[in-house]
């Protein structure tokens, strides 16, 4: 297939469930894709031979810099993995990310989409028990506003649901703004999806939404549901 895209694209969090759905779309539209990477072995079984790797983690400025440097957007896909230390979510979902956002900013990058989740701005919902991860997430959210929601940058911030592995396009989705949605959930595939049409259509830039599936039907393109979205 021809890209749609012509820039090449940074996936952070790229060996994750959801973060690897996001390589694989990018690659299905011939996207240039560049993933920063912990591990080069375990990302290039994962991948092949079909992107870049930048070796680093997201707590290295460093690392982050090499990995943003000559990209032109960033899809994150990062989540921790543990209650604390270095995978907490206060490393990695707000400080890892906004270290991220920082440097995409710098090295000239001009759009970032962001997976978070829903229920973020509810600080007592359950999943912000898990080292109050909903919180971390909507901090790193803020910045992402404030970084990119100005001059001729933008953003695009996926609140999913509860996470699930899938195909693409096998859903019709229900997607929402003011993080109204309390549970329900979403195949990872469907969530790449969103992220990676972010970067050509028009309507999903500078917007914050939540989404779940609604029922199980084949879609053709989720490029109509930025259309349900108001500014």
């Amino acid at each position: 297939m021809d890209s749609v895209y012509s820039g090449k694209v940074l996936v952070a969090g790229a060996t994750g469930k959801t973060g690897s759905w996001v390589v694989r779309r990018l690659l299905h539209y011939g996207i240039p894709v560049r993933v920063l990477a912990r591990s080069e072995q375990k990302a290039r079984e994962m991948f092949g031979e079909g992107v870049e790797i930048v070796t680093g983690k997201i707590q290295s400025l460093g690392d982050v810099a090499r990995a943003v440097e000559g990209c032109s957007a960033v899809i994150s896909a990062l989540g921790s993995s543990s209650v604390s230390g270095e995978s907490s979510p206060s490393e990695v979902d707000r400080d890892g990310a906004i270290r991220l956002i920082d440097a995409a900013e710098k090295a000239g990058v001009r759009h970032v989409a962001m997976v978070s989740s829903i229920a973020v701005t509810k600080w007592y919902h359950p999943l912000n028990l898990f080292g109050r991860v909903l919180t971390m997430k909507h901090e790193a959210e803020e910045h992402l506003r404030n970084v990119f929601g100005q001059r001729d940058l933008s953003y695009t911030i996926i609140r999913p649901g509860g996470l699930r592995d899938g195909e693409p396009l096998q859903h019709k989705l229900q997607v929402d703004q003011g993080d109204r949605i309390w549970n329900g959930g979403i195949d990872r595939s469907d969530v790449a999806e969103l992220a990676v049409l972010s970067l050509w259509v028009p309507k999903a830039r500078n917007k914050t939404f939540e989404v779940i599936d609604e029922a199980p039907e084949p879609q053709t393109s989720l490029e109509g549901y930025y259309d349900l979205l108001h500014d």
